[in-house]
């Protein structure tokens, strides 16, 4: 990674912080979801940097991003999404997105038309109301505010015995990410999300939606989503879970490069 760039751009009133591995080649933009960062998109980026220029920013109150007090909702994000795109130069990228990166992608779509490529949504956090408010009351912000309390040696060990399975360089750079994520990030989960299925109804770009095994999309779900617009493809990948991009990295990086090839001879 020592080959790329760091860089910060001033966009929707924030410092957006963000790798790129650069060249002249069709740019695209990966959004990471919640607790993670750009980084942690390393092993993608290495598998499709000879094609194409990889942007991949820290979402606010992730990573080395700003954290203003508030503004933690999709159309927050996509704005700053939009405004690195924009500020960079980025023309006509494809924009991929898992998990909250995945609706935020989503969104971007929605708003940008044609002036995007294409869209990747990996298993994105397309949530029915009544699981919104199930989230949002957990205890999922207890969690984080203890593994924040731990040492960085203790909370890695930790995530090395809940995923044993995934590449240990993985696993490192989610656990730095979730170590560098701030609470108020967690203002996300506050219902209600946007709408996906309208999102998706107006999505005019092709779009491909991934999911694993057990998915937050259900398969139920995508083939609904393909009735709404047929421009969406989907692929599943076994033995994945939500995490799917960490979980199959191989796999995921396959599927993401031939739907790349495929909207740009389009």
């Amino acid at each position: 990674m020592t080959h790329w760039t760091t860089g910060i751009c001033e966009a929707n009133g924030i410092n957006i912080h963000y790798r790129r591995t650069g060249g002249a080649k069709p740019p695209v933009v990966l959004l990471h979801g919640l607790t993670g960062s750009g980084a942690c998109w390393s092993f993608l980026a290495r598998e499709i940097e000879d094609e194409y220029d990889v942007v991949m920013p820290d979402a606010r109150g992730h990573g080395d991003s700003s954290t203003p007090p508030d503004g933690y909702h999709y159309e927050n994000l996509a704005s700053d999404v939009i405004g690195l795109i924009e500020e960079r130069g980025l023309t006509n990228p494809v924009v991929l997105g898992h998990s909250m990166g995945g609706l935020t992608a989503a969104v971007v779509a929605s708003r940008l038309g044609t002036a995007i490529r294409g869209v990747i949504l990996a298993d994105p956090t397309f949530l029915s109301l009544e699981r919104q408010r199930e989230v949002h009351a957990s205890d999922v912000v207890e969690q984080q505010r203890r593994l924040l309390s731990l040492g960085e040696g203790e909370a890695l060990a930790q995530t090395r015995v809940r995923h044993a399975h995934r590449r240990p360089e993985i696993v490192e750079l989610v656990t730095a990410a979730r170590l560098n994520t701030r609470i108020v990030a967690f203002d996300i989960l506050t219902p209600p999300n946007p709408d996906y299925r309208q999102l998706v109804n107006t999505i005019c770009v092709p779009m491909l939606l991934v999911i694993g095994d057990n998915p937050v999309v259900s398969v139920e779900m995508a083939r609904e989503l393909q009735k709404l617009n047929p421009r969406l493809r989907v692929e599943q990948i076994q033995n994945a879970g939500h995490g799917l991009p960490y979980d199959q990295p191989e796999r995921f990086a396959a599927v993401v490069r031939a739907f790349l090839r495929s909207v740009a001879t389009s």
